[in-house]
């Protein structure tokens, strides 16, 4: 029982990241709060939750020898489709927020896992939820790197 509300929980908090993320671009962009330094608060933050949220799901898969890595690639792989979101504008090309595996589909998808995972005792499912998850997860993230490295190189040649 104890497991299945620490699951609820991470959904939860998992949904008011993003609504906490969503209100603060609000405030910034149409509040016309903008600073010269918001990216950096904006962007560094996310991703140390990136980390801290799927390394915790690494580490909630208890049933194999592998899942603290499976968590640990997942959040490496969050920090990668970030940087070279990053490093294209950095490069002065378009940001591109575009997946499989964005930050808002990685939510999605580990909220929805986040939930059945609490039936999973009932469903007899032993645990697999989240490492199946966090393995779409990273399938679709390093789809999403080669898309948004691709979209990146393709705008540099138009120059």
């Amino acid at each position: 029982m104890a497991r299945s509300m620490l699951f609820l929980a991470a959904a939860g908090c998992i949904q008011l990241r993003l609504l906490c993320n969503m209100l603060d671009g609000l405030v910034a962009v149409e509040g016309g709060k903008r600073t010269v330094f918001g990216e950096i608060f904006n962007d560094m933050p996310d991703r140390f939750a990136d980390v801290a949220i799927l390394v915790g799901a690494g580490y909630s898969i208890a049933n194999y020898s592998w899942g603290h890595e499976l968590g640990w690639v997942a959040a490496t792989l969050a920090v990668i489709t970030a940087y070279i979101r990053l490093l294209g504008g950095s490069m002065g090309v378009t940001q591109y927020f575009l997946g499989p595996m964005a930050k808002p589909h990685r939510m999605a998808l580990l909220t929805g896992a986040c939930v059945v995972s609490m039936f999973e005792n009932y469903l007899g499912m032993g645990g697999k939820t989240i490492a199946l998850a966090l393995i779409i997860m990273i399938a679709g993230m390093l789809v999403t790197c080669v898309r948004r490295t691709l979209r990146i190189v393709a705008d540099l040649k138009k120059r």
